[in-house]
């Protein structure tokens, strides 16, 4: 074992060490060594990398770096992405300089039966399986490294804003998928990883056309094709747009969206081909039947979760029903008509208002997106909602004194908290909150016998139905068609209560 030194390309006079032991981590393209305190790794390139290679990963390193981490904000997306922060060459190699990932994304526990995986990366692949939550299966996670539903939620957020952060610089990943990005349900968070492929569209084209499950139907369709024709479909913003929509069906329904029970040709290989490309078809199409999971086919490690019917993609809400809509009906085969990022981050934060949590203390997703009915229950396992259910809908002024519906719901449950996103508008629940932002201004109890909001922190609050104001310190009753003013100031909301489940 020795401890080698390598000098940056882009500043000769900084070095880095790294220790050598002759059987480095190997990746799909890089060899892998730790520096003497762990803090970060080198990782070189088997293959010669051409000049335009090189010149991709100086930009990672200087421009896009900077654009990204040293401004406002820049905190939020350094641990969202595990970006390279200088470049290094030895002996013709060219290598990377990269930060070890944050600790909670190596597993403490691992499996609930033995050691395997204890210390290893928390790939995406281990929390989007059905088989590794099935108390049958030997080899499933431990409890502890699980999360519940609404952790995913949460964790799709982030990679939502990863993804959207990309973009917005004209960038795409090329190769999103649960290998390329790390998930700890535990804390909530994601980190996207692999960012030395990025895609500049005319610049730099893409290194790889994707891994299995998350390539676009239209580059596989078109793969055989020579990369220079113009028919050819590359990895770019809208095939990125695909691989996300994947990942947050696959980790919030634990099965993958176009593959189903149909089959296309005998010859296994031809068959997965056309299956994920030219002629994908989405397991929950609504008017096409014919790619739904043949139970009978199915491992049984895998249920109930490919039951479609049993757990139909409607248990996510009806935000997410429709982007997976968009998603793998209208865009599967028409990329522009795909939801963007930001719409997918949009979506999922405006359901996890709806969420209630689950009654039965053995559930084990703890939480369910409450579906409109009069008897909502959860669709894990079956209990049903005790007690009434206080809805508030928002509506925001259009002009004076015409109010709109906002198309957002709060669902109350006891001890939840209202913020300042849903107060006024003005304020945007994105990665750009400030702390003070995210201090909770009230919060729902079920009080004697009644719901109740208590007001810690508006001044203009006032329950417009009584004309009576709610001053800080005191509470006000939630009932049946109720109305109650939010904030007075341009952008405050009212909103109105529905008792459900009475």
């Amino acid at each position: 074992m020795s401890i080698k030194t390598v000098a940056s390309v882009i500043d000769p006079s900084k070095t880095y060490q790294y220790v050598d032991d002759g059987e480095p981590m190997r990746g799909g393209m890089k060899d892998v060594f730790f520096s003497p305190d762990r803090s970060y790794v080198v990782a070189f390139y088997r293959d010669a990398q051409d000049f335009n290679a090189r010149e991709r990963l100086k930009r990672i390193v200087t421009q896009y770096y900077n654009s990204f981490f040293n401004r406002e904000g820049g905190a939020y997306y350094k641990d969202l992405y595990c970006w390279p922060t200088d470049m290094v060459e030895q002996d013709k190699k060219v290598g990377i300089v990269v930060p070890v990932y944050n600790k909670n994304f190596f597993f403490k526990k691992g499996y609930a039966t033995n050691d395997l995986i204890k210390g290893k990366e928390k790939e995406g692949k281990w929390f989007a399986s059905p088989k590794f939550r099935n108390k049958q299966f030997p080899l499933r996670l431990d409890e502890s490294e699980l999360g519940n539903w609404l952790s995913y939620f949460q964790v799709c957020v982030n990679i939502s804003r990863g993804v959207k952060r990309l973009h917005a610089a004209g960038l795409a990943h090329s190769d999103l998928s649960y290998k390329n990005v790390l998930v700890d349900p535990v804390s909530r968070t994601a980190a996207i990883i692999d960012v030395d492929g990025l895609v500049v569209p005319g610049l730099f084209p893409p290194d790889v056309i994707g891994t299995a499950d998350f390539i676009a139907p239209e580059v596989l369709a078109t793969k055989h094709l020579n990369k220079t024709d113009p028919n050819r479909k590359l990895p770019n913003r809208l095939t990125d747009l695909h691989a996300l929509a994947t990942m947050i069906y696959m980790y919030l329904l634990y099965r993958h969206p176009l593959k189903g029970g149909k089959i296309h040709d005998l010859e296994t290989e031809k068959d997965d081909l056309l299956a994920m490309g030219e002629r994908a078809l989405f397991i929950e199409h609504p008017t096409d039947a014919s790619n739904r999971p043949n139970l009978k086919q199915v491992n049984p490690k895998e249920l109930p979760w490919a039951d479609v019917n049993k757990l139909p993609y409607a248990i996510t809400g009806p935000y997410l029903k429709a982007l997976f809509d968009k998603a793998f009906i209208d865009g599967l085969h028409n990329p522009n008509q795909r939801p963007t990022a930001n719409e997918w981050e949009d979506a999922i934060l405006r359901t996890t208002d709806l969420m209630q949590p689950c009654s039965n203390t053995a559930c084990e997703q703890k939480w369910y997106v409450f579906d409109n009915s009069r008897a909502p229950k959860c669709p894990f396992c079956g209990t049903p909602h005790k007690g009434t259910l206080p809805v508030l809908d928002l509506y925001y002024q259009f002009k004076p004194n015409v109010w709109k519906p906002e198309n957002h719901r709060l669902m109350v449950y006891h001890n939840q908290y209202l913020f300042q996103w849903h107060v006024t508008r003005n304020v945007i629940r994105n990665e750009r909150l400030t702390d003070a932002d995210k201090v909770p201004v009230g919060y729902f109890t079920f009080h004697n016998g009644r719901w109740v909001l208590v007001n810690q922190k508006l001044t203009s609050l006032k329950d417009v139905t009584e004309d009576k104001e709610i001053p800080p310190g005191s509470m006000v009753e939630l009932t049946d068609g109720k109305k109650i003013l939010l904030s007075k100031e341009d952008g405050g909301r009212i909103v109105l209560i529905t008792l459900a489940n009475q």
